[in-house]
């Protein structure tokens, strides 16, 4: 009661009386979270939009705002237009709110969108892989809340994910994330991937090969595609269910490799994968049993992801309290 008596002090949390109980004695005092009171700034850098939002402590979205990512964008381009986005939100704060940190998730690729993004906000914003955000935020507040140990797997362009273990996310010693997409599953058979490999999981199951197989124009390679083959194939489309089933046999291996290797509680899926899923379902449950033992295969859960659009950005939130939850009282009276 002493130490949140102090950040109660501060705005930051609030006692709540909890509902009575059967029980004898005085109920307890709930405590939670004020998310109007300290927030932060997240950032999404995507190939075909931006977006910004401004998270409250406790993960909550207060406000959320994007813009399509410009065509032949600098990183400068891309920093002047999130800056707007960024400011335009903190307008909308509630007076006497203030702004602790920053976070933002971005592609793959080397870039200066933190340090130009640095110098615009006037602040330190800490950077992180976008679907290694996206696992942290699903594994916190989404389909993967209340376990240890998650793989989550996100479909698009290629295959990429996070995978946290008691709680941390897997990085390697270079501080980049294991390489999901080129994980072998077809050398002997399989499609030259960008890598220099045969047959890696991007080859099976990124966007392009997916609408390929089915017959489809990969020129036309967004979500809504891969959406629509599903559609497709439960629809009586021969070719389109056809891939379908190949893709599901595709996932499951994957997915049980993942088991065997990491033996996870729970197996997210999401983007293009989520519909993959959802419409093959069978194929990837097989392929499981089949390539798992019964010790490693149970209990696993798999489960799509729930937060969608906004997992990236909420999982730059978490980046961005970071330094404010090792020393929330300081933080909050210097940026008020």
């Amino acid at each position: 009661m002493a130490l949140t008596r102090e950040l109660a002090a501060a705005g930051l949390l609030e006692h709540q009386h909890a509902a009575a109980g059967s029980g004898a004695g005085r109920p307890s005092l709930v405590v939670r979270p004020r998310p109007e009171r300290a927030y932060v700034l997240a950032f999404d850098i995507g190939t075909d939009r931006l977006a910004a939002a401004r998270v409250g402590l406790g993960g909550q979205l207060l406000d959320r705002r994007e813009a399509d990512t410009p065509t032949r964008a600098s990183d400068r381009d891309m920093c002047d237009v999130l800056a707007e986005l960024g400011q335009q939100i903190q307008q909308s704060a509630t007076p006497g709110s203030a702004c602790v940190g920053a976070g933002a998730a971005l592609g793959a690729e080397p870039t200066t969108i933190g340090s130009d993004l640095r110098h615009l906000l006037g602040r330190p914003v800490v950077v992180g892989r976008r679907a290694q955000l996206a696992a942290v935020a699903e594994r916190e507040r989404g389909a993967g809340a209340g376990f240890r140990d998650v793989v989550y797997l996100q479909g698009g362009d290629r295959v990429d994910g996070g995978i946290v273990v008691d709680g941390a996310i897997l990085g390697r010693h270079d501080g980049q994330p294991p390489a999901i997409g080129h994980m072998l599953v077809d050398p002997q058979h399989g499609l030259p991937c960008s890598c220099g490999s045969l047959g890696c999981l991007d080859t099976k199951l990124g966007r392009d090969a997916l609408l390929t197989a089915a017959g489809r124009d990969s020129e036309a390679g967004h979500r809504d595609a891969v959406r629509a083959m599903v559609r497709d194939a439960a629809a009586g489309d021969h070719t389109a269910a056809k891939a379908l089933a190949s893709a599901g046999d595709w996932l499951g291996i994957a997915v049980a490799n993942l088991i065997t290797l990491i033996r996870p509680q729970v197996v997210i899926l999401d983007g293009t994968l989520r519909y993959l899923y959802a419409g093959a379902a069978e194929q990837v449950h097989a392929r499981i049993a089949h390539h798992t033992t019964p010790d490693t295969r149970r209990p696993i859960h798999l489960r799509p992801g729930i937060l969608g659009q906004n997992a990236a950005l909420l999982g730059a939130a978490e980046l961005g309290f970071d330094a404010f939850l090792d020393d929330p009282l300081h933080i909050t009276a210097a940026s008020a």
